[in-house]
């Protein structure tokens, strides 16, 4: 049926990712995704140090190709080292580290609070970190803690956007277990609203329509001046009609004058 061999090639790819782990862990491995073709098996590896992955001349990876191609039956495997230029925005890597130091000896709550600031200062919307297990000490009861900062989504279908990793620190006290969730900056919530790009958005309407009334006010300026004079050159045809009425008017009068002496 569909569905073993979906069940069977998911399988797969949990082993291989296992197996890399353990063989890229100085490397700082992130994560691994096959892609097939029809010539090849792509197979993109993520690491926070991509030259321990592939080694002198390319000699680990030769290798990991090798036991990949006899251990897992991928046909012609090519190997793809991703480099994580920022180990910070990576859950996984920065559930590493944090494992890497407790189990050294470091405090538990430094680390956790050193790393969240280097998350929120590489840019991340949002973080949480919440360790569980022995954290006060040996002999003592096992308790919880979650550190957050920013914005972060855990319910519905956009919880999947949300980078998320777990693993388990094993200092001499007992067991502390490790959830790392992270927003990335480049992460698009479609119900999530932006208060400042709707009040830039609110000012440049503000800007642009002052534009248009201030443009207004020019064409009404200019105008008017042009009306004046129009007014002014009325002003003057009528003047001097009224002068040649004057002028007819008196003519009219002298010769009527000279009409009645003469009779």
């Amino acid at each position: 049926m569909i569905e073993r061999l979906f069940v069977r090639q998911e399988l797969k790819k949990l082993k291989l990712e296992e197996y890399l782990r353990n063989e890229l862990r100085r490397a700082g491995f992130t994560g691994v995704e096959v892609i097939k073709t029809p010539i090849t098996t792509r197979i993109i590896v993520s690491v926070t140090r991509p030259g321990l992955a592939i080694g002198k001349k390319g000699k680990t990876i030769k290798i990991l190709t090798k036991e990949i191609s006899e251990r897992f039956g991928f046909e012609n495997p090519q190997i793809e080292i991703n480099e994580v230029k920022k180990p910070e925005l990576d859950a996984k890597a920065c559930v590493d580290r944090m494992v890497a130091l407790i189990e050294r000896g470091y405090s538990w709550r430094s680390v956790v609070y050193r790393t969240i600031e280097d998350i929120m200062a590489s840019g991340a919307q949002g973080a949480e970190i919440v360790l569980k297990g022995v954290l006060a000490g040996k002999g003592n009861r096992k308790r919880k803690e979650r550190i957050a900062k920013g914005y972060m989504k855990k319910a519905g279908e956009q919880a999947y956007l949300v980078d998320y990793a777990k693993g388990v620190a094993v200092p001499k006290p007992g067991a502390i277990g490790i959830k790392v969730r992270i927003i990335k900056p480049e992460v698009v919530f479609p119900d999530k609203i932006s208060i400042e790009k709707f009040l830039e958005q609110s000012a440049a309407e503000k800007a642009e329509e002052k534009e248009v009334s201030e443009r207004k006010e020019e064409e009404t300026q200019k105008e008017e001046p042009s009306k004046q004079e129009v007014g002014k050159e009325k002003q003057v045809e009528s003047s001097k009609e009224l002068a040649k009425e004057k002028v007819g008017e008196h003519e009219e009068i002298q010769s009527e004058k000279k009409g009645a002496k003469v009779g």
